[in-house]
């Protein structure tokens, strides 16, 4: 698949790792900076990512700020992004399964200890259920296209 993914100052320090990961298990990354610890604005970061996801040029997005709420906001701006943060193993599977969410954002200053790259793999690797949820996700794009500006 392919993936983009940025972070702002907050994220920086898991960013380099994630993308470790997934290219070690044949997915290409477009990384999409920051690419230093100093100040940034997430809405910056999140929007090139939302915007790859929006325009079909990328399968997925990873965003990572200190709590992964303001890029979940940014993104879903974007037609056809579901974002959501998710912290943990349940989340990012159910969060797949049932959202068929295609940008993942993280709180840097929340993952702790977990070992980032299974939460990652986790999430690329689980496929959406469709059924009674695929109705679910349909009503979401008929909601954001009969509000679309």
């Amino acid at each position: 698949m392919k993936v983009s993914i940025a972070s702002d100052h907050r994220g920086v320090h898991i960013k380099a790792r994630i993308i470790q990961a997934l290219e070690s298990n044949g997915h290409i990354v477009f990384d999409e900076g920051a690419d230093c610890d100093d100040a940034s604005d997430y809405p910056d970061f999140a929007s090139v990512v939302a915007q790859k996801v929006s325009q079909g040029d990328v399968d997925r997005g990873i965003l990572i700020c200190g709590t992964g709420i303001g890029m979940a906001i940014t993104a879903n701006k974007f037609s056809g992004v579901r974002a959501a943060p998710c912290y943990d193993e349940v989340m990012v599977e159910l969060s797949r399964r049932h959202n068929d969410l295609n940008v993942l954002c993280l709180g840097g200053d929340l993952i702790g200890d977990r070992n980032i790259d299974d939460l990652i793999l986790l999430w690329m690797r689980t496929e959406f259920e469709g059924g009674r949820h695929a109705r679910r996700v349909d009503k979401i794009v008929s909601i954001e296209t009969k509000n679309a500006v």
